[in-house]
């Protein structure tokens, strides 16, 4: 009988604990294929007379367009349902432009007014914004090992975009604003995405979400048209940062947020930078500071204490 009871206990131990390694790996593939997608980026941008708006809209609208493709092939019934779903609908409208497009626009001018460092180490202030949210919705207090997470994971962030150098951080009263507004977009995405979901699903959710807000944004900036200079190299960049970080990434990322929570999410989304280094030195040609091996090894810490 206690045998039994023992083989219970572990099989209900393995069922609740499943669902937070798929979502930790979700999670990490998501953060991956993001930092993967911003070597592309930087290649393209070093490269290429672009600009980043431009990117953006294309990036969103044809990653939304091949998704909705595919739903409409799959999942067609979803579609229709989740269209006539009312506070769906609402849902949805909040997280594809308060979130994801808000979230991508206000990075992209917190780097035009400061640096790419900098936009990094401010759009990741969304951590404290989430575990704050989350601590006030669910009424109750951090715990130990959330509270080290989340400073060693800002603490990394840090690291990496600064080299250790406070002095690196170029702010100013504009770049400041939109660094911060980066933070809540990250925050908003997040959180907002979290209802839609799990009802739903992760492909649904983030399809309609990139292409609507895609749509908007290819349509304010007028992205229809192609910038001089694209080659076939240019392009094939281009679609490695459709699919993979965009398509792919959010698709990920938000099923990771529906199985672990947005304040594990997040804080395994800092592997993003951690992963673009790694690729800025093995693609780019970039070095590793000492600082930059101890961002890396807080990062990383991150993950053992949320595994």
């Amino acid at each position: 009988m206690m045998r039994e009871m023992t083989q219970e206990t572990r099989e209900e131990t393995k069922k609740n604990t499943d669902p937070r390694k798929k979502g930790t790996i979700c999670c990490i593939l998501g953060a991956v294929s993001w930092g993967f997608s911003g070597t592309c980026s930087e290649a393209l941008f070093r490269d290429y007379d672009l600009d980043a708006s431009w990117v953006t809209a294309v990036r969103m609208t044809a990653a939304g367009i091949l998704m909705m493709a595919w739903l409409l092939l799959k999942q067609r019934g979803v579609i229709r349902a989740m269209l006539r779903d009312k506070k769906t609908r609402i849902q949805m409208t909040a997280f594809s432009l308060a979130g994801l497009l808000f979230c991508q626009m206000a990075y992209l001018y917190a780097i035009q007014w400061t640096n790419s460092g900098t936009a990094t180490v401010l759009q990741n202030i969304s951590i404290l914004l989430i575990a704050v949210v989350v601590c006030i919705m669910t009424k109750t207090l951090p715990d130990r090992r959330l509270v080290i997470s989340v400073i060693l994971a800002l603490s990394g962030v840090f690291l990496l975009a600064t080299g250790g150098k406070p002095g690196n951080l170029a702010l100013s009263v504009p770049g400041l604003f939109w660094g911060l507004a980066a933070a809540v977009g990250a925050a908003s995405y997040s959180l907002l995405s979290r209802a839609p979901v799990a009802r739903w699903g992760s492909i649904p959710v983030t399809g309609i979400g990139l292409f609507a807000g895609g749509i908007v944004f290819f349509a304010a900036i007028r992205a229809w048209n192609i910038p001089e200079g694209m080659d076939l190299r240019a392009f094939v960049l281009l679609t490695l940062i459709i699919v993979v970080g965009t398509a792919g990434a959010f698709t990920l990322f938000l099923q990771g947020i529906r199985m672990v929570g947005p304040v594990r999410a997040i804080l395994l989304g800092c592997l993003e930078p951690l992963t673009a280094a790694f690729l800025s030195v093995v693609w780019m040609g970039s070095s590793f500071s000492p600082a930059d091996y101890v961002g890396f090894a807080a990062i990383l810490a991150t993950v053992v204490l949320l595994k």
